[in-house]
């Protein structure tokens, strides 16, 4: 964790309330950071049901093996999460740490292992001695409370500078119900699911099919729209889990995914999950500069998207941005490499609201001082209009700064 709180980081954080269903506790069981908690422990007291999304790496993590074997049973006890260990490439080391991490968890919580699920972020390479903190666990149930959010996002902290929260309220019929959600995330974040852990809880009562129907679709424009470094961690894990408390206060069963009664809940939970994506792009390592990439025009939505990620992960559009400088011919190479169909001569660009570059060269009204002023923002949006389609997508990135390479020269020393 920086010693420096991101210039991009939020002004205030959302106060959180405690959802019916969860409670969480945290401990410091000196993983690799000291005095600061590196454990958190999720408790449902009934079966809750899950969703779940997970990283598209070919060498993922132990406990996203483990989460993956156990999401097809659809009900969740309990979720234990520890930070300073990725708990990723650690072979059959790895495989026996969550073993003995789901069995103390399950004893504690007096459940099956079926309905455990595990989450470890840091290091890659490391064995992790689970014995540090499976001792710990049926302390942790005990002392677990429901007034615990901003604990529980502080606890699963890498190199992040601030804990990230987020809340909101909807309605499934008449009655309230309330989404909570925490991720942790600086680096090495890419689509496919960014180097990240994201745990929402709710209080409505959705069966576990629906839960994840929604869950993979709102993924598509939040987490997997953001990218600092270009690069997929082996341990993003993002899990949805629904306490079904708001029953007790008359809401009526959901029907399936496409129920009319889940349109404010399903609008609820994309803004939650965009507010949290962002709070992680907003927390890239030596980030000094949010960019919103749009690219409109393109032959389809997934082409737009493309061509976004290949403007947003270009080092050296990130590095323009980093020195301020209204370089739109690096958004020129950038549309080019991106592999999907463009037209050099129908090809615009803005900065801010400034077009910098029309019909396939500079705007004849083209500004430096203007373009510049955009570029000294600390929020600046980039927009490209391909001119060839109606396909269209927005990207989140930040700049790319000395700290961040300063961040990772040195990660695990």
């Amino acid at each position: 964790m920086s010693g420096t709180v991101s210039p991009l980081a939020p002004k205030t954080f959302a106060e959180m309330p405690a959802i019916r269903g969860v409670r969480m506790a945290t401990a410091a069981a000196g993983i690799k950071y000291k005095n600061r908690t590196d454990v958190l422990m999720m408790v449902f007291d009934e079966p809750a049901t899950v969703a779940g999304v997970f990283t598209r790496s070919k060498c993922p993590s132990a406990p996203v093996d483990f989460c993956r074997a156990n999401l097809p049973g659809g009900t969740a006890r309990a979720v234990v999460v520890n930070s300073g260990n990725a708990n990723a490439f650690t072979g059959k080391k790895g495989r026996e740490s969550t073993a003995l991490t789901a069995q103390a968890a399950a004893r504690a919580t007096g459940c099956s292992e079926g309905e455990i699920f595990l989450a470890s972020t840091g290091v890659i390479g490391e064995p992790l001695d689970a014995t540090k903190f499976a001792g710990v666990l049926d302390e942790l149930v005990v002392s677990a409370t429901g007034d615990f959010w901003f604990e529980a996002a502080k606890a699963i902290m890498t190199t992040d500078t601030y804990p990230k929260v987020a809340t909101r309220v909807a309605k499934i019929g008449d009655v309230d119900v309330r989404i909570n959600g925490i991720a942790k995330g600086a680096g090495m974040i890419a689509p496919d699911m960014a180097t990240m852990l994201s745990f929402v809880v709710t209080d409505a009562d959705i069966p576990a099919p629906v839960l994840q129907a929604l869950l993979s679709e709102a993924v598509e424009p939040t987490f997997n729209s953001v990218t600092v470094d270009s690069d997929t961690s082996t341990s993003d894990t993002l899990m949805l889990f629904a306490t079904g408390a708001a029953a007790g206060d008359g809401q009526k069963p959901v029907a399936g995914a496409n129920d009319t009664a889940l349109a404010g809940f399903r609008s609820a939970l994309n803004d939650l999950l965009r507010d949290l994506a962002l709070q992680v792009v907003r927390d890239g390592e030596g980030a000094r500069k949010m960019v919103a990439v749009t690219v409109e025009g393109a032959e389809h939505d997934a082409a737009a998207k493309r061509i976004a990620l290949s403007i947003a992960n270009s080092p050296l559009v990130k590095t323009a941005v980093a020195g301020e400088d209204a370089n739109w011919g690096r958004v020129v190479m950038a549309v080019g490499k991106s592999g999907e169909m463009a037209d050099r001569d129908r090809l615009a660009i803005w900065f801010g609201d400034v077009r910098v570059a029309v019909d396939g060269e500079r705007d004849p009204a083209y500004s430096e001082a203007a373009a510049s002023a955009v570029m000294k923002e600390q929020d600046i949006s980039i927009r490209a209009e391909i001119g060839l389609g109606t396909g269209r997508a927005t990207v989140w990135t930040c700049d790319l700064t000395k700290e961040y390479v300063e961040i990772n020269g040195d990660y695990r020393s």
